[in-house]
């Protein structure tokens, strides 16, 4: 019988340095937007009708060097924040042969193997569905398919490159005869979310309502298309 070794468990995590970089980039890129804003507030109080005069007049009142000191400090006090709140929804993922677990800030989630069917990441996220293709987990990662597929094969994972039920999706509309009516209450009311913040905590919230009752849904433009647990 052939042994295979296994190592006992994988960690992916985004590092401090990287965090910190990240944070770095982002303070300088967005300070150095906000002090163009300097030129092109003189342009716009230059001009005889400009939109946003008012606000480009009281940019232009305020004296130098304190202008651009001001609008370069708000630029990066903005970066920094942009990433903060971005890795407060990044996930850390430890798998192995036994469980998953995905870890963000104020939140644990804890799978075990003989839940996991298929495994891949969809644009910005990770995605866990079960073995009736049911969906588990989704989570945003910002580490590359490549990567995730490595670590999820070595544990003995099967990582596919798309959703394997990607056929199955279809387009929803109001009171869907195929849907019971919690399932289309749920639709209609992400559906409305959406229209206001597509990024928003109720449409997530939705989201993991919806694949409590055994619906996953995904997003092209504007529409909402869904499925059942996959059949295969």
């Amino acid at each position: 019988m052939e042994v295979l070794n296994m190592p006992a468990s994988t960690t992916l995590a985004r590092s401090a340095w990287a965090q910190g970089a990240l944070c770095a980039a982002a303070a300088v890129l967005l300070g150095g937007v906000a002090w163009l804003l300097d030129p092109l507030a003189n342009w716009l109080v230059g001009l005889d009708r400009a939109p946003m005069r008012a606000p480009a007049e009281l940019l232009v009142s305020i004296p130098e060097p304190w202008l651009g000191v001001g609008l370069a400090a708000l630029g990066a006090l903005a970066g920094a924040a942009v990433i903060l709140f971005d890795s407060l929804e990044q996930i850390s993922v430890t798998v192995s042969g036994e469980r998953v677990i995905l870890k963000r800030t104020g939140h644990v989630q804890e799978i075990a193997r003989g839940q996991v069917g298929h495994v891949f990441r969809e644009k910005d996220r990770l995605v866990l569905l079960g073995l009736k293709g049911e969906e588990i987990a989704r989570e945003k990662c910002d580490f590359s398919a490549r990567r995730l597929a490595s670590v999820f094969t070595e544990h003995g994972y099967t990582w596919v490159a798309a959703d394997p039920y990607e056929d199955e999706f279809r387009i929803w509309v109001p009171k869907t005869p195929e849907l019971p009516e919690l399932a289309n209450a749920l639709l209609a009311a992400r559906a409305e979310a959406l229209k206001s913040s597509p990024s928003g905590e109720s449409v997530k919230e939705l989201r993991r309502e919806l694949a409590r009752n055994g619906i996953v849904v995904r997003d092209k433009g504007e529409q909402q298309y869904w499925r059942g647990p996959g059949r295969r």
